[in-house]
């Protein structure tokens, strides 16, 4: 929805991920931009540049934090000194809500780096909803958990990806991260159908979406976010929206990464969609007389 409680009430339009190499740019034009995005990662540091042009961009713009290493279903806890400088941060950036991925990439304290789809069990529905419960508690913010792209599947799974994401999210009480672009990557990689999985989620619980472009291989298409957004995105987009109302919007664009104004104009396009999904000045009257 436009505004919930899994955003913090917010209504934040369209933005960007603020990438290195329109820092300059940014600060020097200050262009008119709804919102950015940001790392929570770059940022958890004690000082230098990072923080410097954060704190320069927050006198001018709104800010979310994204996560990308929670690891919500890996085995292990999240680390407490994570935990800590993440909340040092949230507090700095005030972000009106925190998001990560909804996977696992961890093990006896070893990182992967990587966003690794989970097994969607009951025993992984029980473990993840209650992290997500007790991060939330700790950082005293509303959380929202990304679907992320897959490239292998799990014999052991009792259900499917969006029936997964969709018991965590209830359980845990969170929000979603709807990441379109993920949902078209991993439909064609497992072959289902990517708009029963956007007409599957509880669109009430939407708290932003995701958009981004990929790259199409011989046998499988993988999420490179190195241009732009392809029309079947737009269109699993469109039915998002259609779904949830104008929600917030964010273009990923983190390889081969062109001029700001190339990267600010693929995400404003956008606006069309958000736009159609907005209620006319004649839709109340005609409700109000319907009653």
């Amino acid at each position: 929805m436009p505004a919930n409680r899994f955003n913090g009430f917010t209504e934040y339009g369209v933005g960007i991920g603020l990438r290195i190499p329109h820092y300059q740019h940014i600060l020097s034009k200050k262009p008119v931009v709804d919102w950015f995005e940001i790392i929570s990662e770059n940022y958890m540091i004690d000082g230098g540049r990072p923080l410097q042009i954060l704190d320069q961009i927050l006198d001018q713009y709104k800010v979310v934090q994204h996560g990308v290493s929670m690891y919500f279903g890996s085995a292990s806890d999240p680390d407490p000194e994570h935990l800590k400088r993440l909340k040092q941060l949230v507090r700095r950036t005030n972000t009106p809500w925190l998001s990560d991925h909804l996977c696992w990439g961890s093990v006896d304290g070893r990182y992967t780096h990587d966003l690794l789809p989970m097994p969607y069990t009951w025993e992984a529905v029980k473990v993840t909803a209650e992290r997500i419960r007790n991060v939330r508690d700790y950082l005293e913010i509303p959380i929202a958990v990304e679907n992320v792209s897959s490239y292998a599947e799990y014999h052991v799974s009792e259900m499917t990806e969006w029936e997964f994401l969709n018991e965590v999210v209830e359980s845990a009480d969170c929000g979603i991260l709807l990441d379109v672009n993920n949902i078209y990557v991993s439909s064609q990689n497992h072959s289902f159908d990517p708009f029963t999985y956007v007409n599957s989620v509880p669109a009430e619980r939407i708290a932003q979406i995701h958009i981004a472009g990929h790259s199409k291989f011989e046998k499988y298409i993988l999420d490179t976010h190195d241009h732009p957004v392809l029309d079947p995105v737009w269109d699993l987009y469109a039915r998002t929206i259609e779904r949830a109302g104008p929600t917030a919007t964010l273009l990923e664009w983190d390889d081969n990464i062109p001029s700001f104004e190339e990267v600010h104009a693929e995400a404003l396009k956008a606006h069309r969609y958000l736009a159609a999904a907005k209620p006319t000045k004649e839709e109340p009257a005609l409700e109000e007389a319907a009653k």
